[in-house]
């Protein structure tokens, strides 16, 4: 069982833990419980766990071999904040076929190493490219989400603004201390709100 990578408060603010109304046998193995209302509650140290397995994966990389991709609105500034943090691609709204297989796509086309999507079904066009050419892919992944094609499921709320701006603040911080940049958590010099 892995040490918690942010306060446990603030996994609870955030939301991480709720997830939908539907699931999936593929998420089950995550879900604690299923609340009166029929949402699903996941199992927050399970969250943990796989989050900082997909950090210590990730630090493997220079962050112009990473490639993160997010449709969803609510990914974009904490996204942005990350990439100009950590230097790492990101894509947020459309992902445009053929950018990691097509070398003739001029100005987008990239090789990244590793892709890492928001949603499995959002972003599935990104996961068909990233199978072509054979690299890792992790995801956030929801009740609702199948987990076909997926190397690392990371179990959470991938919908709301605060989950996914805790996610890829932990992401951050983790990320630069794997590399060497920050030797702890107070040298890095951003908050939680920046990222939302």
């Amino acid at each position: 069982m892995a040490e918690l990578l942010i306060a446990l408060d603030k996994y609870v603010k955030s939301g991480i833990h709720i997830g939908s109304k539907f699931k999936t046998k593929f998420m089950e193995p995550y879900i604690f419980k299923v609340r009166p209302d029929g949402l699903s509650v996941f199992n927050i140290q399970k969250i943990n766990d796989k989050l900082s397995a997909a950090c210590n994966f990730i630090a493997q990389y220079e962050p112009d071999k990473i490639l993160i991709v997010c449709r969803k609105e609510s990914g974009k500034k904490p996204l942005k904040t990350l990439s100009k943090i950590t230097g790492i691609r990101v894509i947020t709204g459309r992902y445009l076929p053929g950018s990691m297989t097509n070398p003739n796509y001029l100005g987008n086309y990239m090789e990244p190493e590793i892709l890492f999507v928001c949603d499995p079904w959002a972003d599935r066009q990104a996961i068909k490219d990233a199978l072509k050419i054979g690299i890792p892919i992790i995801a956030l992944c929801d009740s609702n989400n199948t987990t076909n094609n997926i190397d690392l499921v990371i179990p959470c709320n991938n919908k709301a603004k605060k989950a996914l701006s805790l996610i890829f603040y932990v992401l951050t911080k983790e990320y630069l201390k794997a590399k060497g940049k920050i030797k702890s958590d107070k040298e890095f010099n951003y908050k939680l709100k920046d990222f939302i």
